[in-house]
């Protein structure tokens, strides 16, 4: 997988998870930051990666929808079936790769430097 298709990918998942409110729209821009610097280019990419985080909250949602179209990725309305499928699976995705832990599972802290 190349990275520019690791990084449509990674904002796909992020755009997912947005929509049903598992994480905050300054970590949607931070992907499409990304996904720039990967090599993506597209008119509302650079406006959707150019929020501040103070505007993320407040403009994430006009602007997501016509980048991902510019990307050729799905955009998922809020609460919707597949934005659901589409977040569950970029849930086990993050699982998987080591970036998230599931509920109740308390992984030990690591050992502490030798002096």
């Amino acid at each position: 997988m190349t990275s520019t298709e690791a990084a449509a990918i990674a904002l796909q998942d992020h755009a997912a998870l947005w929509s049903m409110g598992e994480i905050c729209a300054s970590d949607v821009v931070n992907a499409g930051c990304d996904a720039l610097v990967a090599g993506l280019d597209t008119p509302g990419l650079r406006m959707l990666a150019a929020c501040t985080r103070a505007e993320a909250d407040y403009d994430v949602h006009d602007l997501l929808p016509a980048a991902l179209d510019e990307l050729g990725l799905a955009f998922y309305p809020v609460g919707s079936e597949a934005g659901q499928e589409a977040s569950a699976r970029a849930l086990a995705r993050r699982m998987l790769a080591g970036e998230l832990t599931p509920p109740g599972v308390h992984l030990p802290d690591p050992p502490a430097p030798r002096t």
